[in-house]
């Protein structure tokens, strides 16, 4: 499987391959063309994942595929913390309910993975963290839930 480094990692890291649903890409666009985000840090590594992400029909995401309203388990694999994360766009964000903003760097981070897979982001204090998915507890689009 080959990938591509993306913006927030070292240029050495490689970012595992992702799979975005073209509903959630079209959306997640039409947020990043707003003039408020354009030059935004965050949405400018999001960009530069949606640009290296295969875009397939919402009834073609696998099911361990984190895509956006899914709710996750994943694990720090440098500290082993674990935590509970919904994926959600910016005006859902609730980091006491774990609603953590897809422009959130580890929400960015988790767009698109898959169960099993690790990616390597700094956080905003700037520790190094590697967050693995270990459970995709509801994703939309396996659910059959094609209008959130």
């Amino acid at each position: 499987m080959q990938t591509a480094p993306t913006s927030g990692l070292p240029p050495s890291v490689i970012a595992p391959a992702i799979v975005v649903s073209s509903r959630d890409f079209n959306r997640l666009e039409q947020l990043l063309d707003s003039p408020a985000l354009r030059r935004h840090p965050a949405a400018m590594a999001l960009n530069e994942e949606l640009a290296r992400a295969e875009v397939v029909p919402p009834d073609k995401v696998p099911a361990g595929v984190v895509t956006m309203h899914s709710t996750v388990e994943c694990e720090d694999e440098i500290t082993h913390d674990r935590h509970t994360l919904t994926l959600v766009y910016p005006n859902e964000a609730n980091v006491g309910t774990g609603h953590v903003s897809i422009l959130a760097p580890v929400g960015s981070a988790l767009l698109g993975l898959s169960l099993g897979q690790s990616i390597d982001w700094a956080a905003p204090d700037g520790r190094k963290l590697r967050l693995r998915v270990t459970n995709v507890r509801y994703q939309p689009e396996s659910s059959g839930d094609f209008n959130r």
